[in-house]
């Protein structure tokens, strides 16, 4: 049966979100506690995408393009959501990374959630603090989404929660950076997938329509990143 019959796709994700974050002040000694519910997340209607233009149209890339149907919702079922969730990720700016078993059985695993906050800390300030659950879970859905397809990367984790000290230093140094980012908050993460076309993982993102996306294209072996956060639902290019 699907999504639409069973009245879900516009339903938001919900779950281990359903409690806020507590404010970005905690120091790094702080162990940040993780929200339990018993509630599965449900997806979101996703956007589809124009399947108008064939294979021979779309110009040659050289990262690998996932399916014309990615952003169909009934690509997803209800299983997507209640199976255990497991979250890669590469830190970059320290060199780390964790392949953690962060939800079950419809509850957030306090240990692996912990360490998700200490891999999603300000790097630069040195400080760690509690991050919005919601932003787990895109984090986490976008990830296993693309898996779907054999895309299985680590997500790329190139800013989480700033200080209100280190947001001030990146605008100083001409980085975009709002003043009042919500990264101060720890409901912010920019990330990027190796190989992955940004256009397509920033449409993704915002397919969730959990929050605010920003594109960030850059030229280089690298590329951009993409911005995703838990606040008001936008988009904007950087």
């Amino acid at each position: 049966m699907g999504l639409a019959a069973l009245g879900l796709v516009a339903t938001p994700l919900i779950g281990c979100a359903s409690r806020t974050a507590a404010p970005a002040s905690a120091s790094a000694s702080a162990k940040p506690r993780a929200p339990r519910t018993g509630v599965p997340p449900q997806p979101t209607q996703l956007a589809s995408i124009d399947r108008s233009i064939t294979s021979q149209q779309r110009p040659a890339i050289t990262e690998m393009e996932p399916p014309p149907d990615i952003f169909d919702a009934q690509a997803l079922d209800l299983e997507f959501w209640l199976k255990p969730r497991t979250l890669e990720v590469v830190r970059p700016a320290s060199n780390e990374k964790a392949r953690l078993l962060y939800w079950k059985d419809g509850e957030v695993i306090d240990s692996a959630y912990q360490e998700l906050c200490h891999l999603l800390r300000d790097v630069n300030g040195k400080k760690t603090a509690p991050i919005d659950p919601k932003l787990l879970e895109t984090l986490w859905g976008t990830q296993a989404f693309v898996a779907r397809y054999g895309i299985e990367q680590p997500l790329e984790i190139l800013s989480g929660y700033r200080t209100a000290e280190s947001n001030s230093r990146l605008r100083e140094a001409g980085v975009p950076a709002a003043r009042q980012s919500l990264h101060i908050s720890g409901r912010a993460a920019d990330i990027r997938v190796a190989n992955l076309n940004a256009e397509v993982l920033g449409s993704l993102v915002r397919s969730f329509k959990q929050g605010g996306v920003g594109f960030y294209y850059r030229s280089g072996p690298r590329g951009g990143w993409i911005h995703a956060d838990t606040g008001l639902q936008r988009t904007w290019k950087g």
